[in-house]
C-alpha cells in the first residue's frame, strides 16, 4: 500500500484482498461433473427398474388380453 498526499494507492492483490489461482473454477468444475453423473445416475437406474409402457409393451398388452377373451 501506497499514500501519496489525501490518496490511498494499493496494488491488484491488496484491492481483491486475495490471490488469483483460480481454485474457485476447479471447485465449480468438479461439482458440475458430480451433479452430471449422479443425474445420470439416477436417470439410468429409474428407467431400468420401471416397466416398460407406452408403443409396443401396450400394443402387446392388448393383444394378448384380446387373445384371452372368449367371444
Amino acid at each position: 500500500m501506497e499514500t501519496r498526499g489525501e490518496e490511498v494507492h494499493l496494488d491488484k492483490q491488496e484491492a481483491r484482498a486475495g490471490e488469483t489461482t483460480g481454485t474457485v473454477r476447479y471447485v465449480l468444475l468438479t461439482s458440475l461433473v458430480l451433479a452430471v453423473i449422479a443425474m445420470a445416475a439416477i436417470w439410468i437406474t429409474g428407467a431400468a427398474t420401471t416397466p416398460e409402457t407406452g408403443g409396443a409393451a401396450d400394443t402387446h398388452k392388448a393383444v394378448v388380453e384380446e387373445a384371452g377373451k372368449t367371444p
